[in-house]
């Protein structure tokens, strides 16, 4: 039950006009409950009409056709059978159109709803929470997943609502006729319900197998989609191509396993529906033959039942099918109500323009592992501060706690002398511009790449991005310019072509805090030198962190601090610290040493 509450609190919004649907569907039965009547009257006062064999009891049949609608055998009876019958036909057939159309709207809003919910929470959740989700349980959630739960709120609660309209009503119908109608139906009844409710325990198992080997396939599929390149450097189709039929297969095993299911229980509901079927058919003739009432009504009766056989088949594929729905919708609920580890603050606070950060005694850990040890630090606006350390050392990390990509497990981050907890995530990041070494571009152009942060902006805002991040010239060679697309996560660009319109990206924005996490690594060094000269020259007061394996992207800040193990090592101007003959003084020598850093010819060609 806690799915369906969950679920409603999407659909509520839709109840008037769901409700609404109902009333179309519900007009529409009692016009198709209605015509078997009507056949029963042609036969039993038009064709087979014998007025000298009236039945042995007045029936509702007998008080309507005598005389409501004419004389029995008449002509005038004959024409107001018939046009009653095209009334109610055609009424029918307008109330399912308005049905259908109805609730086929609601349904549609939902899932629109549903995915629009997912996005958002994926959005708003944190990195580390987000590493919980492979990518194809993600996929999987925000697309099948929507569908498949909005079906349980639209078509299958309406044919729920159907069928059970149909069998209260025939039910009714068969015994205006004759009570007895009803024994086999009634005596049959419990066997159903307890096969079908086994049949519903087994599918629901089946169901949430089936669903998780489509994350799995999801997955691969993604996988593949972003390391096609190096599938097929290694060679490594052949293993691509065997983990997928794996999973494709055990897929197919398990529907296959589910369709098995199926068709037994189907069998055993066709065989109950059918007894009830036969038998009350039978118990109709006797009830005919003894002159209970006349040949019409058996028409009318056999339509009745036909009719409950086929919603209690509908009854039971619906709640069939609801197993799946119930599998979906606890995805989603579980997703959808997931608390991230960094918390958002209702907070009016915002931060100045020229913010004053510092690290105060901050520790950090994930998992099992300590990432953040005692990092004291204090950077007043327009400081340049360089971080190095050696793979694993922390130091991406530590930049992405600035903006609470990830929360400090103790001491505290503060922005001009308050904790960054108490600022809303919307105020803190905006003071932020992130370039990261892992560059993602949107499969758009590079003029609206550039642009991310503020699409509106005037184009010479975007030239200008480009001229200092080094990235004009190749752009105007590349076919369209500015206007080309660039490909999905920026396939057609070189790495270094990329970083420099990730840089651009970030000066669009204009933080007055520019993060740089190892950006230049794809650039050459003279290429580096020239972003890095011009970053000081465009914006010269504002406040720059730079994360880098190379001494060449640090020797401008004032302040370097290299990190081992999650700890400050070493700490001071670059001078100092070569002059101090420590951990950096060595990759200083051992990157120096080729005499690289002086060629500045070098990567010209890249311009």
């Amino acid at each position: 039950m806690g799915v369906v509450k969950f679920g409603f609190k999407y659909w509520k919004k839709y109840l008037p006009l769901s409700l609404l649907a109902k009333v179309f569907s519900f007009l529409a039965i009692l016009c198709d409950l209605a015509l078997p009547l009507l056949d029963a009257g042609f036969i039993d006062y038009i064709i087979a009409y014998d007025p000298a064999s009236p039945p042995a009891s007045e029936s509702f049949l007998d008080v309507l056709f005598r005389g409501m609608l004419g004389e029995p055998g008449t002509w005038t009876l004959f024409w107001h059978i018939s046009l009653v019958f095209a009334g109610v036909f055609l009424c029918r057939i307008l109330f399912l159109y308005l049905k259908n159309v109805t609730f086929q709207w609601c349904g549609l809003r939902m899932e629109c709803d549903l995915r629009a919910a997912t996005y958002e929470k994926l959005l708003s959740l944190d990195e580390e929470t987000i590493s919980g989700y492979n990518i194809g349980e993600l996929l999987t959630t925000m697309n099948r997943d929507t569908i498949i739960l909005k079906e349980m709120y639209s078509r299958i609660s309406m044919n729920i609502f159907d069928s059970l309209c149909v069998l209260v009503f025939s039910v009714v119908m068969l015994t205006s006729f004759d009570p007895y109608l009803l024994i086999l139906p009634a005596c049959l009844a419990p066997f159903y319900a307890a096969a079908l409710l086994r049949y519903l325990k087994l599918s629901r198992k089946h169901f949430r197998a089936i669903r998780e080997g489509y994350s799995r396939i999801n997955l691969t599929v993604q996988e593949n989609i972003d390391a096609v390149r190096i599938v097929r450097s290694f060679a490594g189709e052949e293993t691509e191509l065997r983990k997928f039929d794996r999973d494709n297969n055990e897929v197919y095993r398990l529907q296959r396993e589910e369709v098995k299911l199926s068709a037994k229980y189907e069998s055993i509901f066709s065989a109950f529906q059918q007894a009830a079927y036969v038998g009350t058919v039978i118990i109709t003739v006797v009830l005919v033959l003894g002159g209970k009432f006349h040949i019409g009504a058996l028409t009318a009766v056999t339509t009745y039942v036909t009719k409950i056989v086929s919603h209690i088949t509908q009854l039971s594929r619906s709640f069939f099918q609801m197993q799946n729905q119930l599998v979906s919708g606890g995805r989603l609920k579980r997703f959808l109500t997931e608390e991230g580890r960094v918390a958002d603050h209702p907070s009016a606070l915002v931060p100045s323009r020229q913010p004053h950060i510092a690290f105060e005694g901050v520790f950090l850990t994930l998992g099992e592992k300590s990432v953040l040890k005692n990092i004291t630090l204090d950077i007043p606006y327009g400081k340049r501060v360089g971080v190095m350390g050696g793979t694993g050392s922390g130091k991406s990390v530590l930049l992405k706690t600035l903006c609470r990509t990830f929360d400090v497990t103790s001491g505290r981050i503060t922005l001009d002398g308050k904790d960054i907890r108490e600022y809303s995530l919307e105020a803190l990041r905006s003071e932020f511009s992130y370039v990261f070494q892992d560059v993602f571009l949107f499969s758009n152009t590079v003029d609206a790449n550039i642009a991310f942060a503020h699409p509106e902006c005037e184009e010479e805002i975007v030239l200008d991005a480009a001229e200092t991040a080094q990235a004009a010239r190749f752009i105007e060679r590349l076919s369209e310019g500015y206007e080309t697309i660039v490909g999905e996560r920026g396939i057609g660009l070189s790495g270094g072509q990329k970083q420099r319109v990730s840089i651009a990206r970030a000066l669009v924005k204009g933080a007055p805090v520019l993060v740089l996490d190892d950006a230049s690594s794809a650039l050459d060094m003279a290429t580096e030198r020239r972003v890095l000269a011009a970053l000081k020259e465009t914006c010269p007061g504002q406040t720059l962190l730079i994360s880098a394996h190379r001494v060449s992207s640090v020797m401008d800040c004032d302040e370097v601090i290299y990190l081992r193990d999650g700890e400050i090592l070493e700490r001071g101007t670059p001078q100092e610290l070569i002059l101090r003959d420590g951990a950096f003084a060595a990759i200083w020598k051992l990157q120096t040493s080729d005499g690289q850093l002086d060629d500045s010819s070098y990567g010209k060609g890249e311009l």
